[in-house]
C-alpha cells in the first residue's frame, strides 16, 4: 500500500481514428513492462481528439476500443484509464473508463461539459463521482473541465490520487497547471493531470504539459511540454499521510451539498 506507481502517456491523437490510435498506443506502451506499473493514465478521448462529431466516433461499452484496453491491461498487468465516447440509447457520454486486468471496469461520465466547444449541446453529463480503492490507494477520476470546479473536485477525506485527463489547448495552459496545483494543495492529495500534444481536426494546438504533483503542489514528474512522453513515477503513501497528520486543514473545511 505504500507506494503506487502511475504511468502517463503524452502524445499526439490522430482525428477521429480510433484504430490508428490504438495501435499508436500499443507502440508507445512497449517500453513498460508488464508488472513495472499500477496504472496507465491515457488523455481525454484518447481513442479520437476532442470532437463533437459523437454520433460517427461513438462506439458501444465494450467496443473494440474497449476492448483493446482490456487486452492492454491483462498485457501489461496494470489498469488502464481514459475517456471515450460511448453511446447509451439516445445519449452520448464523453465516458473515462477504468480498465482493471481480467476485463472488470469501471466508470466516470465527464461532469461538466465545455459549453465554448458546445459539448453540453452533444453529450449526456454525469452526476457521480467515482472513487475507487485500488491497492489500498483511494483514487478519484475526472475529465478536463472538471478541473475549473473546486467543489466538484473537493476531497472530503474521500480520495489520496487525483486523476485528470484532458485536452487543455496551449492558448490556456497557464490555467491548467495552476488550477492542478491548486486541486493537490487544497485537497492535500496528490494529482496526475494528463494532457494531449499537437494540433486537433480543430486546428487548436496542444501543449501537454503533463503533470504529477505531490500532496504540495510541488511538480514530481520529468515530462516536458511538446514531448511525446511515456513516464512512470511511484507516488509515496508516506509523504501523504505525514502531511494530513502534520497539517490537518481537512478537519476545518467548511461543509456543503452538492445540487446535482
Amino acid at each position: 500500500m505504500s507506494t503506487l506507481r502511475i504511468t502517463t502517456v503524452q502524445t499526439k491523437l490522430a482525428w477521429e481514428n480510433a484504430a490508428k490510435n490504438c495501435k499508436h498506443f500499443t507502440q508507445l506502451l512497449k517500453t513498460v513492462k508488464p508488472g513495472s506499473t499500477d496504472i496507465i493514465v491515457l488523455p481525454e478521448m484518447f481513442n479520437t481528439g476532442f470532437t463533437m462529431n459523437a454520433k460517427a466516433n461513438a462506439e458501444k461499452d465494450g467496443g473494440p476500443t474497449m476492448q483493446w484496453m482490456s487486452k492492454t491491461a491483462n498485457d501489461k498487468n496494470a489498469v488502464v484509464c481514459g475517456s471515450l465516447i460511448i453511446q447509451e440509447g439516445d445519449h452520448f457520454y464523453n465516458r473515462l473508463i477504468w480498465m482493471s486486468p481480467g476485463g472488470a471496469h469501471a466508470h466516470y461520465d465527464k461532469r461538466h461539459l465545455f459549453r465554448m466547444a458546445h459539448e453540453n449541446n452533444t453529450f449526456h453529463g454525469g452526476n457521480k463521482k467515482l472513487i475507487l480503492l485500488y491497492k489500498g490507494w483511494r483514487i478519484s477520476t475526472f475529465v478536463c473541465y472538471d478541473l475549473r470546479f473546486p467543489v466538484w473536485m473537493r476531497n472530503r477525506h474521500e480520495y489520496d490520487c487525483a486523476i485528470v485527463i484532458a485536452n487543455w489547448p496551449e492558448k490556456r495552459n497557464f490555467a491548467w497547471r495552476q488550477l492542478l496545483i491548486a486541486r493537490a494543495i487544497e485537497n492535500q492529495a496528490f494529482v496526475v493531470g494528463v494532457n494531449r500534444i499537437g494540433k486537433d481536426g480543430n486546428k487548436i494546438n496542444y501543449t501537454g504539459d503533463t503533470l504529477m504533483l505531490d500532496p504540495l503542489g510541488k511538480k514530481i514528474n520529468k515530462t516536458k511540454t511538446n514531448v511525446e512522453k511515456v513516464e512512470t513515477v511511484t507516488l509515496n503513501f508516506d509523504v501523504l499521510e505525514e502531511l494530513r497528520h502534520s497539517f490537518p486543514v481537512a478537519d476545518d473545511a467548511d461543509t456543503f451539498t452538492i445540487q446535482l
